[in-house]
């Protein structure tokens, strides 16, 4: 029975699951609207440290939605965890420090986990997932948003036995790496976002972190440290991405990439090594070969999310997950000067951008996974524009949830599989 099928069985059975949202900003409005058209399924919680945002949620979907629910409103999302009314969660608030906290207390709580919070899932994804796993729960990314896309599309090619020699997405900002929320702030409040949020879309910790989760879901790494990030078109992307001796940039394949000129969709790029196949594919105008492009040209973010929820509900099923211990990371690069004795922000503030590399390079370089720049971070000495931080620049702050998480996450996962191990030569 398909999931629209399931969903509708629950709305004839008058038993819809139960979602509680936190995160009533763009992405989780959104989905709450979305929801309300959905057979089978209802909010019955909305958190947001803006009351007024969970409210203004709230109003839209009560007089959207064909049935009123009881639903817990509030500014404390253990509320909403914690209602008997709530039987699934999403983390729609893109902040690591907060989603450490949500997972901790949606595991204790024993409901399932929706991240729209790519920030979180790449920090710390590989303990909690551990965690929800070992307690029959669900752990979860979001279909729609772009590694769960890609992924769809990755194993859509191995399932046929496609050889998959290029995942990735179109950029959808100009790529401005000194972005901050005052330099973008008009643009967000054109766009009804967080200033902070669209900073770390131009500032690029956005698609590094998305490019992340999809390497450690699939075990694809990037082919440099940061990607490459080529311009193209749908028509031209594979010769791009090909081998340097064949005219492109990459050293190797079974990697992850961004490409500027794809926006929105996401891709991967394919071969096969049996005539007969190739011969079809060419058939079929999928391309002139022998690498041929399977392109999505849209991905539709979180009014995607309410599939996954009922996938989690449903069929006890993700839409992305680790596969085990991570296999790249985001690491904070300075995207200004900063002086010692200077409070170091993280995501879509002032002072850091994410940058992929693998992990096994982050621990040879003892860089530092972004995620971890949270809560009281002080510089220990100067650090120049650009310049990669390490535990000799500033002291972590070791009160914080998602710092105990990693730290347990590093003991129990003590290295992950390296990088010449997942790269191919063809």
């Amino acid at each position: 029975m398909s999931i629209y099928q399931q969903l509708l069985q629950r709305e004839k059975e008058n038993n819809p699951i139960k979602v509680g949202v936190i995160g009533a900003g763009q992405m989780g409005f959104g989905m709450i609207a979305q929801i309300s058209r959905i057979p089978g399924m209802c909010v019955t919680g909305i958190c947001d440290m803006n009351l007024e945002a969970a409210e203004r949620a709230q109003n839209f979907y009560n007089t959207q939605a064909s049935r009123k629910e009881i639903m817990v409103v509030t500014t404390d999302y253990r509320k909403v965890i914690q209602s008997e009314n709530v039987e699934v969660i999403v983390d729609a608030t893109g902040v690591p420090e907060v989603g450490a906290n949500i997972s901790l207390e949606a595991l204790r709580s024993k409901k399932h986990l929706v991240l729209l919070n790519v920030e979180v899932d790449i920090t710390i994804g590989s303990i909690m997932h551990q965690f929800f796993t070992n307690a029959g729960l669900v752990y979860t990314g979001s279909a729609g948003d772009e590694p769960a896309a890609t992924l769809e599309l990755y194993e859509f090619a191995k399932t046929m036995g496609m050889e998959v020699l290029v995942a990735g997405k179109g950029k959808n900002n100009p790529f401005i790496p000194t972005s901050n929320p005052d330099i973008c702030a008009a643009e967000a409040k054109q766009k009804h976002m967080s200033a902070h949020m669209l900073a770390a879309f131009q500032d690029g910790t956005k698609t590094m972190a998305e490019m992340n989760l999809l390497s450690n879901a699939t075990g694809l790494v990037p082919d440099k440290v940061g990607m490459h990030g080529v311009e193209a078109t749908i028509e031209t992307v594979a010769d791009k991405l090909n081998l340097i001796e064949n005219g492109g940039v990459l050293e190797n394949f079974g990697v992850v990439e961004y490409v500027k000129g794809l926006a929105p969709g996401v891709f991967v790029i394919v071969k096969s090594d049996l005539e007969p196949v190739d011969e079809e594919l060419r058939y079929l105008k999928v391309g002139k070969g022998p690498h041929y492009v399977i392109y999505r040209p849209y991905h539709l973010a979180s009014l995607e999310t309410p599939i996954t929820i009922a996938k989690a509900v449903l069929q006890h099923d993700s839409s992305i997950q680790p596969l085990g211990a991570p296999i790249s990371e985001t690491v904070a690069v300075a995207k200004r000067d900063i002086k010692s004795g200077e409070k170091v922000d993280g995501i879509g503030g002032y002072s850091v951008r994410g940058v992929l590399e693998t992990n096994a390079d982050m621990k040879s370089n003892g860089h530092i996974p972004i995620g971890l720049i949270s809560g009281n971070i002080i510089a220990k000495k100067d650090i120049k524009l650009g310049q990669f931080l390490t535990l000799d620049d500033v002291d972590l702050d070791t009160s914080t949830t998602v710092w105990k998480l990693r730290a347990l996450q590093d003991q129990l996962f003590p290295s992950s599989i390296s990088k010449s191990s997942h790269l191919v030569r063809l």
